[in-house]
Formats: C-alpha cells, sequence, structure tokens
C-alpha cells in the first residue's frame, strides 16, 4: 500500500481551499479549533489509505486511482466542522467521514462513465484508463466499502447512508431522463442538484452532529445548510466547466456540454434563446459543435468561451451565490462561536472557488 500522500496534495491544506486558516480564527480558542479540524483531516486520510485497499491487485490498484489524483476532500472537512459542535474528532466521526467521501469517490467513477469524460481531477478519468466495466466496478466496490464503515456505527447512521444513496441515484436518473412535459427545466435541474450533490453534502454535516453527539435540535440547521450549500457547489462546478484552465480544474473546458449534460448556464442560455436572436445563434452553435465532437472542437472551444462571457454565465454566479446566502441563514439557530463562523466562511469560500 502506498504511504499517506503529502498534505499539500490531500487538500491543499484547509486554509488555501476552504478559507480556513490563520485570519479567520484570531483568539487560541478558535486557533486550537482550526488545529482539531486539520488534524482530522490527516486521520481521515491516512483511514481513506486503509479502507481503499483491497487484497485484489486490479481492484487495490483502481479503487486508489481518483483518491490519490487529489481532491479538497470537502465533505469530510464539514463532517469535522459540525463535529465540533460536539465531543469533537472521535474515532466514529472519523470512520463517518470516510464513509461520506469514498461514497463520493464512488459516485465519480460512475459519474465519469455516464458523462464519457476524459479528465478527473487533472487525471485521465477511471474509463478511460481501464474502460467503462472496471470503472462502474470499482464505483459498486467503493459504495459497498462505505457502506461497511457506516454499517459499523449502528443504525441511524446506516439508514441515513441509505436514504442518501437513494437520492444520488434518482437524482442522476431524473438528470438523465430530463425534465417531464409541462416541468419547469430549470427547477427540475435544481432538484437534481439538490439530490446528487446537496444529499451528500448534507449527509456529511448532519453526521457529524450524529457521532459527536451534539444536541439533536442541531441537525435540522447543518441538514439544510448542506444542502443548500451543496446545491450552491454544483452551480459554481457549472461555471468551473467552462473554465479554459484544465491545468487548474483538472477537467477541459465544456466537457458537460460535450457530454450532453445540463448546467444553469446552458438552460439560462436556453431560456434567453426564446427572445433573444443573438442567444438562440449562440445555442445553435454550442450544440452542433458538441454532436460533431472532435470535428468542431475549435469551433466549440471558440462557442464555450463565448458563453463563458455571457451574462447567463453571470446569473449563474448570482443564483449560487442566492444559495450559499440562504445555507448561511439556515445556520441561524446555532450557537454563536468558531463552528458557525468556519460554516460562513465555508459556504463564501465555496462560491469564491475557481477549481
Amino acid at each position: 500500500m502506498n504511504s499517506s500522500p503529502p498534505l499539500a496534495r490531500r487538500s491543499n491544506t484547509l486554509s488555501s481551499s476552504l478559507g480556513l486558516g490563520e485570519k479567520l480564527f484570531a483568539s487560541s480558542e478558535e486557533r486550537k479549533f482550526a488545529v482539531a479540524i486539520e488534524n482530522g483531516l490527516a486521520e481521515v486520510e491516512t483511514g481513506l489509505l486503509a479502507e481503499m485497499s483491497f487484497t485484489d491487485d486490479i481492484a487495490d490498484v483502481t479503487s486508489r486511482y481518483l483518491l490519490e489524483a487529489g481532491g479538497k476532500r470537502v465533505r469530510p472537512t464539514l463532517t469535522l466542522l459540525t463535529a465540533q459542535l460536539g465531543r469533537g474528532n472521535s474515532d466514529e466521526v472519523i470512520k463517518a467521514a470516510e464513509a461520506v467521501e469514498i461514497t463520493h469517490l464512488a459516485s465519480l467513477y460512475h459519474d465519469d462513465v455516464m458523462d464519457e469524460a476524459q479528465l478527473r481531477r487533472g487525471v485521465p478519468s477511471a474509463q478511460t484508463v481501464w474502460g467503462n466495466s472496471v470503472a462502474i466496478l470499482t464505483g459498486d466496490l467503493l459504495f459497498a466499502r462505505a457502506s461497511k464503515i457506516i454499517a459499523s456505527l449502528g443504525d441511524r447512521g446506516l439508514e441515513l447512508q441509505a436514504e442518501t444513496f437513494e437520492r444520488l441515484c434518482l437524482g442522476q436518473l431524473h438528470e438523465t431522463i430530463g425534465p417531464k412535459e409541462g416541468d419547469d427545466p430549470i427547477a427540475h435541474y435544481l432538484q437534481v442538484l439538490a439530490d446528487k450533490t446537496g444529499s451528500l453534502i448534507s449527509l456529511a454535516a448532519v453526521l457529524g452532529v450524529i457521532f459527536s453527539n451534539a444536541p439533536e435540535s442541531f441537525q435540522a440547521p447543518v441538514h439544510d445548510f448542506g444542502e443548500r450549500v451543496g446545491v450552491a457547489f454544483q452551480l459554481i462546478d457549472d461555471i468551473i466547466d467552462l473554465s479554459a484552465e484544465t491545468e487548474q480544474t483538472g477537467k477541459i473546458a465544456g466537457t458537460d456540454l460535450r457530454a450532453g449534460v445540463p448546467t444553469l448556464p446552458l438552460l439560462f442560455l436556453r431560456r434567453a434563446a426564446e427572445t433573444d436572436a443573438a442567444a438562440a445563434r449562440l445555442l445553435a452553435r454550442i450544440e452542433l459543435d458538441a454532436a460533431a465532437g472532435s470535428e468542431a472542437d475549435a469551433d466549440f472551444a471558440l462557442a464555450v468561451a463565448e458563453l463563458r462571457d455571457h451574462d447567463v454565465t453571470r446569473a449563474t454566479l448570482t443564483e449560487a451565490r442566492r444559495w450559499a446566502d440562504d445555507a448561511v441563514a439556515a445556520l441561524e439557530p446555532l450557537p454563536s462561536g468558531p463552528v458557525k463562523k468556519a460554516l460562513t466562511k465555508f459556504a463564501e469560500a465555496i462560491v469564491e472557488r475557481s477549481a
């Protein structure tokens, strides 16, 4: 088994990835809080490497492929943050954080197959390296391993994890099928995001409360916070999908558009195209070039760049900030202190990120 990757590669540190560094925490108590999160993340990383090791040689390599490619560890960070509302980094909290991150990683293997993505976290996607079947089965293995971990923590965690897994699948199904006749495409899409992304981030927050034995009354606020900040997170991903900074984002610009995955900038553009001739022309170019595949790469890149600079992308950023603001509002019942302060900064950092 490989040794633990350096902290900088693992999460780019808590400070740089989520804006929760020394400038945020002035008092000695708050600095101790930040250190607790960093130490918890180090424990989670060690646990992830152990839990994602398999005796089968192929499974051992494929399962750790995306883990070792990097990532910010947003979900385990959130579990650790909310755990500070109770007893802090207990063994159960660390295990819950590991289970949530493994569930997330499993979903990436499946998403990349369905989206035909070529890159993930700056490396070739798993199905590009090993093919669709191996990628899908690796995702299945990781879902099974996450379930095994969470089952060791008791019925409540297992029930919540199962409910979240159901929502992940339904979200993907509804995204694949698309809105029914008469549905508002934008409302449909936002519900897909709540299911596919918000549900798992919400689970991460709630598990931190449960397994730190924090007051039960804190579960609803952090649940709502997690779901709303998850939607904001994905809306920013929609904008990042248009970025030409492949080295920074780990994705080729327009990956989702090329795969036919709806994003909010595209949905806003479709709505604008109903009354705006310029928007209609841009929409037609994007759809034509996406369908043409590699033969239209240069034209597609130009269309993506135009969409990136369009008003609909600025409107998407505004929508992401609205969801982040609503997430912060959900925290009102929590006591003042470093946890509430950090969660607020967490929401703000989500909408300011560029990768």
